[in-house]
C-alpha cells in the first residue's frame, strides 16, 4: 500500500518540477523581450498559454530520463539534494541534446546554442531540487518496515483488570 502512495507522490513531484522548469525555460528565453521597456506591458493571457506549452514540452521530453533518475534513486535510497540537482541537470542536458541534430559521420551535435544549453541544464538543476523537496528526501522509504508499536506502560499493581 505504501508503494501506491509513493507512486502518487513521485508523479506529483515530477509534475511540480516540470512546471518550475517550464517557467524557467520560458522566462529565460523570453527575457530579452521582457527587458525591452518600449514594448509595453506583457499580456497575461498570452504568457499563461506560453507557460502551459512550456510545461507540456518539458514534461514530455523529460519523462523517460527523469524516470531513470527516479528509479535509480528509489532503488539505492539516494536522498541527497546534490544528487538530485546533478540528476536534474543531466535530464535537462539530455532533453536539449535530444532536440539537436546529431551527425553520425563526425560524431558531433550540429547547431548547439550555448545559451539554450545552459538554460535547459539550469532548469533541470532547479527541477531536480524541487523534486527533492517534495519526494526525494524520502526516497526508498516505502521499503522500510513500519516502526513497531511501543508497549503501553504497565498498570499499577492495585488497579482493576482492564475490561474485556
Amino acid at each position: 500500500m505504501a508503494l501506491i502512495g509513493r507512486v502518487f507522490i513521485i508523479l506529483f513531484a515530477f509534475l511540480a518540477a516540470c512546471l518550475v522548469a517550464g517557467m524557467i525555460v520560458i522566462g529565460a528565453v523570453l527575457f530579452p523581450e521582457f527587458s525591452d521597456l518600449g514594448s509595453g506591458p506583457v499580456d497575461q493571457g498570452a504568457l499563461n498559454i506560453v507557460l502551459g506549452f512550456g510545461f507540456i514540452f518539458i514534461s514530455g521530453f523529460a519523462l523517460l530520463p527523469a524516470l531513470l533518475v527516479v528509479a535509480v534513486t528509489e532503488a539505492f535510497y539516494v536522498r541527497g539534494a546534490l544528487s538530485y540537482a546533478v540528476g536534474g541537470g543531466l535530464v535537462g542536458l539530455a532533453c536539449y541534446l535530444g532536440l539537436v541534430p546529431f551527425d553520425t559521420a563526425t560524431f558531433r551535435f550540429d547547431g548547439i546554442v550555448r545559451r539554450h544549453l545552459e538554460i535547459m541544464t539550469g532548469a533541470g538543476i532547479v527541477a531536480g531540487l524541487v523534486y527533492w523537496m517534495i519526494a526525494g528526501r524520502n526516497a526508498g522509504a516505502w521499503r522500510e518496515p513500519p516502526r513497531p508499536m511501543r508497549q503501553p506502560p504497565p498498570l499499577p499493581s492495585h488497579s482493576p483488570p482492564p475490561p474485556v
